[in-house]
C-alpha cells in the first residue's frame, strides 16, 4: 500500500472528487451505503458545491445551513505518490443525536472501487482516529452492516471492540467502540 494522507476537500482535487463520485455510481449502483462518509456527494451539483458543504459542516455555527445539527470534518484520503483520491472519510465531532448515537457513529468511509482491497480503509481509519484524539473524542463509535466483512476487519484492525448487533428498520448493524485516549 502506498502512503496516504487525510486532507480537507479543496478545489485542487475538484476533478478527482467528481471522478471518484462517478466511479462510485458506476461500481456501487446497488449499494445503499455507497457514499458512507461522503456527506451528500451523491446529491451535490458539482465538486465545488460539495467542497462548500464540507466547509460549512465543520462548524456548529454553520452546519445547520447544510442540513445537520452535528458538526463534522470530511477528509479526502489522498495517495501521496500520485495525488489520487483513494477514499473519503468523515469525523463527527460528537454523537449526541438519536441516529448517530444509535447506528450512525462518529465516522463513515468509502474507498474508491478501483482501490479496494489494498489496505486503504484500515489506514484511513487509523489516521482518522488521530484526528478524533486531536478534537478530544475519547471513545469512537463505528458501525457496519453485519455482512460487511471488509469494514468489520478494518474496524477490528484499529482496535474496535464489538458491543452488540442492533436492528435498524430490518437491517442488522454491528456496533464497535474504539478507545482513543489510552
Amino acid at each position: 500500500m502506498d502512503i496516504i494522507e487525510l486532507i480537507e476537500p479543496n478545489m485542487e482535487y475538484a476533478d478527482d472528487i467528481w471522478n471518484f463520485r462517478q466511479e462510485i455510481f458506476e461500481y456501487d449502483a446497488d449499494n445503499e451505503d455507497k457514499f458512507s462518509g461522503c456527506m451528500s456527494l451523491d446529491i451535490s451539483e458539482s465538486a465545488e458545491k460539495w467542497i462548500d458543504v464540507c466547509r460549512l459542516r465543520k462548524s456548529e455555527n454553520t452546519c445547520e445551513e447544510v442540513g445537520t445539527s452535528v458538526p463534522s470534518h470530511t477528509y479526502l484520503a489522498v495517495r501521496k505518490s500520485d495525488k489520487k483520491i483513494v477514499g473519503i472519510i468523515d469525523l463527527r465531532h460528537h454523537i449526541n443525536h438519536p441516529i448517530l448515537g444509535t447506528w450512525g457513529g462518529h465516522c463513515g468511509y468509502t474507498v474508491r472501487p478501483s482501490e479496494r482491497g489494498k489496505g486503504y480503509a484500515k489506514e484511513m481509519l487509523r489516521l482518522n482516529i488521530l484526528n478524533a484524539r486531536k478534537i478530544g473524542i475519547s471513545k469512537l463509535l463505528i458501525t457496519c452492516h453485519v455482512n460487511n466483512m471488509a469494514s468489520e476487519k478494518t474496524i477490528l484492525a484499529n482496535g474496535g471492540v464489538f458491543e452488540k448487533i442492533i436492528d435498524v428498520d430490518g437491517t442488522k448493524i454491528k456496533r464497535f467502540w474504539i478507545n482513543i485516549l489510552r
